[in-house]
């Protein structure tokens, strides 16, 4: 199963991303959640496949969201995971090796 997606920026908050299928743009999406999301920016067309990896993303969740609702939303991560990384980030930059 082969899907020709667009992926849209949020313009309202960052790491915040829809995606749809590039046939159906974004008529599947409800009035809604583009309401919450923000005038989607385009970013980028992708093709998804079941053997494909996503960064952040399950790609068998991506692709059943698009076949049912028509849309996946990425939500961006969780800031307590950016703050338990911060501290050893601060580490490795300030260590003189």
């Amino acid at each position: 199963m082969k899907r020709i997606c667009s992926i849209y920026r949020s313009p309202k908050r960052a790491g915040m991303y829809l995606y749809v299928l590039k046939s159906d743009g974004l008529e599947r999406v409800p009035e809604g959640l583009v309401s919450v999301f923000g005038k989607p920016v385009h970013a980028f067309d992708l093709v998804l496949t079941p053997e494909r990896k996503l960064q952040q993303e399950d790609i068998h969740q991506v692709l059943e969201n698009l076949d049912k609702q028509g849309y996946h939303l990425q939500m961006p991560p969780a800031e307590d995971e950016y703050i338990e990384h911060l501290p050893e980030e601060l580490l490795r930059r300030n260590d003189p090796m």
